[in-house]
This record gives C-alpha cells, sequence and structure tokens, in this order.
C-alpha cells in the first residue's frame, strides 16, 4: 500500500469512529466536535498532492460512518439498510464534492462556511421537504444521550447542535492550518490569543451557556401514566400467537394496569404502535352526508374495560384499513369498485367512546334527506355517536410504508409488482383530545415510531397546544442492537426542544418517561414483559423553537445560496 493510501485511511478511520461514538456509547457526543478535523486535513492532503479519483476516498469515509452507525437497519431489511446506507453517504459525498468545487472559486474561509451551510441546509431539507428521508444521522443528534450539553435546543432545535459541530471543526482545523503552515508564528500575540480564543469559545461555549439556561419551573398538574410493554416478538407472534391471543397479553394488562390506579385520579394508559392489526373502516361519502362501518373486534374489548374505569383512556396504535369510492392509484389498493387506503394510526378511546357495533352509521352534513343511496336506508345515524379519536401517522417511512416522488417511482413501483408501501398519513400534527372527569380536555401530541425523530413536527403538536407529547412504537424489528437506544435517545432531544414531559411506550421497549430537561425518569427493561407506571406532568407555554421554528436552518438555507451566487458569479467574472 502507497504511504499516500496509508495516509488516508488511517484518517478515515480516525474521523468515523470519532463521528460514531456518540451514536454507540453513553455520553460521547462531544467527539463529534472533533469528528471531521481528520476528513479536512485528509481533503486538504489530497489537494496538495493533486490526487486524482479522491471522490471514492470521502464517500468511503461516509459510508463506513453511516454503516457504523446505523447497521442495524439491516434486522429488518438487508436490501433496505443497504440502501440506506449507500444513498445517504451518496447525498453526504455530494455536499462534501460540492464544497471542494466552490474551492475552486472562493478563496479563504468562504468554502468552509459554504460546507457548513450546505450540510445543514440538507439536513433541513431532510427533515421537512423530502420524501426520501433518512434524518437518523443529523449531525445534532449527536448529543441525544449528552443532553446536559445541549439545554439550548429550546431555542435552536437540534440544528443548531450540527452548526455547533461544524464550528467546532472548522475551528480546529483551521488552528492547525495555521500551525502547519507557520503563519500562525507569524502574526503578533493579539492575533495568536484571538485565534486560540476562538476555538475555545467554538468547542467549550455552548456547553458553558448549557449549564446556564434555566428551565422553566414545572407547574403543571399531575397525570398518572400506566404504559403496556406487551413485549411481543414480530417476527415470530404470527406464526406462534394469533391476533386473538396478542390481544388477549395487552387486555390483561390494560386490567392490570386499571386495577391497579388510583381510583381518584385520572389515567392515561399507553399501549405501543400497531398494538392491533384488526381494524378496517369502510367509508362511503356522498355530497350531504358520509356512512362508516368499522370492522374492529380487538375495540369492544378495550373500550369496555376504559369504560368500566371512570377517568381512564386508552392511546394504543393500530393499523387501520379505510375503503373509500373515490381513491388514488398511487396511494391506494383498488379493490373491485373500492380503494383500500393504510393508516399507521394512534387511536384514543375512553368512557365517552361509543359501541361500534356491527351496522352501518350514517351522519348527515345538513337536515335534509340529500343523496342518501338506497343500499344506506337502513343504516344507523350517529349524528351524536362519538368514533375514536384518531390521528394517522404523517412522517413515514420511504418504501416501507410509502412510495417517495409517485409520478417518478409509481410506474417503476408498479412494473416491479408494487413492493412499496401505500399508508396515506395526516398529513400534519394533530392533537389527541384527553378526557378529564371534569370536563376538561387536555391536548396530547402522539408521535408515531419514526415521527419522534423530526424536531419541528414533534414542536408542531406543542404549537397546536399539546401538553404532554407521547410516543408509541415498535423498536423490536432491529432486536438487540443500538437502534432501539438511539430511538429513545432522539425522544430526550424532543423534551428539551418543547420542555415538554415525554411519555414513550414500546412494543418490547425501552418505554419510560423523560423529563423537560431530557433526564429519563423512569424506564423498563430491554425485551421484557411489563406495565409501567409513572407520572408526567402536564404543562403549557412555547419555547422559542417551537414558537420560531427552525431558524439554524432557514439561515443556511439562505447562507447556501448566497454563497452558491458568490461562486457562480467568480466563475463567469474569470
Amino acid at each position: 500500500m502507497r504511504k499516500e493510501s496509508l495516509h488516508y485511511l488511517i484518517s478515515i478511520l480516525l474521523g468515523c469512529l470519532l463521528l460514531s461514538l456518540p451514536w454507540l456509547l453513553p455520553h460521547s457526543g462531544w467527539t463529534a466536535l472533533l469528528g471531521f478535523v481528520p476528513l479536512l486535513v485528509m481533503e486538504r492532503l489530497a489537494q496538495a498532492r493533486g490526487t486524482r479519483r479522491f471522490f471514492w476516498w470521502y464517500y468511503l469515509f461516509f459510508v463506513l460512518w453511516n454503516a457504523i452507525t446505523t447497521w442495524w437497519v439491516g434486522m429488518a431489511t438487508v436490501g433496505g439498510a443497504v440502501f440506506a446506507i449507500a444513498a445517504n453517504a451518496f447525498q453526504m459525498a455530494l455536499i462534501f464534492g460540492a464544497f471542494r468545487l466552490v474551492k475552486r472559486r472562493l478563496k479563504g474561509a468562504l468554502p468552509y462556511i459554504f460546507l457548513a451551510a450546505a450540510w445543514i441546509a440538507w439536513e433541513k431539507f431532510y427533515l421537512t421537504s423530502a420524501q426520501i428521508s433518512w434524518p437518523w444521522l443529523v449531525l445534532g443528534n449527536a448529543f441525544a444521550d449528552t443532553t446536559g450539553l445541549v439545554q439550548w435546543y429550546e431555542f435552536t432545535g437540534s440544528l443548531g447542535g450540527s452548526l455547533w459541530i461544524w464550528a467546532a471543526n472548522l475551528s480546529v482545523f483551521g488552528l492547525m492550518c495555521s500551525l502547519s503552515d507557520g503563519s500562525f508564528s507569524r502574526r503578533g500575540i493579539k492575533a495568536r490569543s484571538a485565534a486560540i480564543s476562538g476555538v475555545v469559545l467554538a468547542f467549550f461555549g455552548p456547553m458553558i451557556v448549557s449549564a446556564f439556561v434555566q428551565v422553566p419551573r414545572e407547574e403543571g398538574e399531575t397525570l398518572n401514566v400506566a404504559i403496556l410493554q406487551p413485549n411481543l416478538d414480530p417476527y415470530m407472534k404470527e406464526q406462534s400467537l394469533t391476533t386473538a391471543q396478542q390481544d388477549q397479553i395487552i387486555l390483561s394488562q390494560l386490567v392490570q394496569a386499571c386495577s391497579q390506579r388510583d381510583t381518584s385520579a385520572p389515567l392515561l394508559v399507553l399501549g405501543p404502535e400497531t398494538m392491533t392489526r384488526d381494524s378496517g373502516i369502510w367509508l362511503e361519502q356522498g355530497s350531504g352526508y358520509e356512512a362508516y362501518h368499522y370492522s374492529f373486534p380487538s375495540y369492544e374489548d378495550y373500550r369496555s374495560t376504559v369504560a368500566a374505569q371512570q377517568g381512564v383512556s386508552l392511546v394504543f396504535g393500530a393499523v387501520v384499513r379505510s375503503y373509500h369510492r373515490n381513491g388514488e392509484r398511487n396511494n391506494g389498493y383498488r379493490i373491485a369498485d373500492m380503494w383500500l387506503y393504510h393508516h399507521n394510526a394512534a387511536l384514543l378511546v375512553d368512557g365517552s367512546s361509543a359501541p361500534l357495533g356491527e351496522r352501518v352509521h350514517i351522519r348527515r352534513f345538513a337536515d335534509t334527506e340529500a343523496d342518501i343511496p338506497p343500499f344506506l336506508a337502513q343504516a344507523q345515524e350517529f349524528r351524536d355517536v362519538k368514533l375514536p379519536d384518531s390521528y394517522y401517522k404523517s412522517k413515514l417511512v420511504p418504501g416501507v410504508e410509502m412510495m417517495p416522488y409517485p409520478k417518478v417511482i409509481g410506474p417503476i413501483n408498479r412494473l416491479v409488482g408494487d413492493p412499496c408501501g401505500k399508508d396515506v398519513g395526516e398529513g400534519a400534527p394533530a392533537c389527541l383530545p384527553l378526557r378529564l372527569p371534569d370536563g376538561r380536555e387536555i391536548p396530547l401530541g402522539v408521535a408515531v415510531c419514526y415521527e419522534s425523530v423530526y424536531g419541528e413536527h414533534c414542536a408542531g403538536y406543542v404549537a397546536k397546544g399539546a401538553q404532554l407529547l407521547c410516543v408509541i412504537t415498535n423498536d423490536a424489528w432491529w432486536g438487540t442492537t443500538p437502534g432501539y437506544r438511539q430511538h429513545l435517545n432522539m425522544s430526550r432531544l424532543r423534551a428539551i426542544e418543547t420542555r415538554r414531559y415525554v411519555a414513550r411506550c414500546g412494543n418490547t421497549g425501552i418505554s419510560g418517561v423523560i423529563d423537560p430537561e431530557g433526564r429519563i425518569l423512569s424506564r423498563s427493561a430491554w425485551w421484557h414483559r411489563e406495565v409501567l407506571d409513572s407520572e408526567v406532568k402536564l404543562l403549557q407555554g412555547e419555547t422559542f423553537f417551537v414558537r420560531a421554528g427552525d431558524i439554524v436552518g432557514r439561515l443556511s438555507v439562505f447562507v447556501f445560496l448566497l454563497l452558491v451566487a458568490a461562486a457562480l458569479i467568480s466563475r463567469f467574472r474569470k
């Protein structure tokens, strides 16, 4: 092996180690503050040596980083893992490649500012607009298990952490460059002191700020929460347990939670994502009416158990299938004269929920006979009958739950046998109403699995009044790997950004309660069946991040576009 290649390999391995540790080891978020320095040194050496085909070296860097931190996706889907790792690394390499092109047009620190701005702008796009979105390695997530360093996320969100990482890496790299080329020694004492102070400030400044951030005093109302962790192996339950047997396990936990409760206080019971799969809705819509028929065998068991206990509300995940006479080919499945839609839903059931029964229920929009078709003549009106409150997961997993960019991928998807999922989501955050015995309704934000990775999405629940955030998930697909721990820790960042308690329920764990400072107050064991009793506080007020949104991301987009324009103008002038 040539000496040049050996230098590159050492840089790649060192950089990947520093960047990967925050996702793998507790309390190691600070290592990301140095993780890009080896890559930047490697790029500087390659430029000086005139290395050809250097793209493959830094693409290897990003592939290894993605693989080391997110290899566990392959436990659920090998093909999906290979695609996610290769495609995500390729996008990172394109950003770094654009930085190298800009270095030819802009001088000094501007190309490095472009690199940071372009990277954060891409993360912003991933977190908000992209239909193929895998934001697990957003740099700000590096502090998900080092939350004491980022209490200021209530102002900036996780992209503030991304900015900190780039500022620290670039300042350290800049100091190293000035030392290596001798320019540092040629500067005056004031300039050298300013350079060193800048590096220290970029590295340690946010840590100091975090220590002085004042978290609002918790003056909210206390709510008892029981979290059901049924511990059903998703790879085995279909072969070893019927749907009815699975429901009985969950129902027994629900009965246990109700029997252990303080009957003088309201109780919120949380069940995991896709807790039941036997639900379906037939929907008929006309100009003056809508008609529903629910087929939901387990619903009545849950409803009757909850209804027998005053002040108990159950939030749980369900796969809901809805049938429509009018649909879209890219978002549904054609069945005879109907369209079938799938929804990964969160449902809320309480004492006010009515039995659905086996009859078709119809609601009129106006006091007229309207266009009610003859086959609905015997339908039971439900003008005052309450259907389950529901929220359909909005942030859907590309490929597995939804088909991204249907106009482009749709024809290809149909050609290869329709492998992409076609779930239909809510489209935006929406709250579920927790009804208290005194008649008040408390908005709950319920993030379904993957949604808890998206900071602005979860802030949207609070902007709509949510006084408590809940996460219902099923992390069992990944087995005993770093994946479920990483997912748990990201909920800690959402707690800081919104200053809300987070109650988290996972099928196999880790379930628990997180306070507004990102501390885990109670937690279940991994891969263990249990009912976790805890308390949360219902809080009000909005953080700056909730009110203003992701300012760091928007500013980065602006700076990125500004420097692109500067680079283009420089080229045309030459």
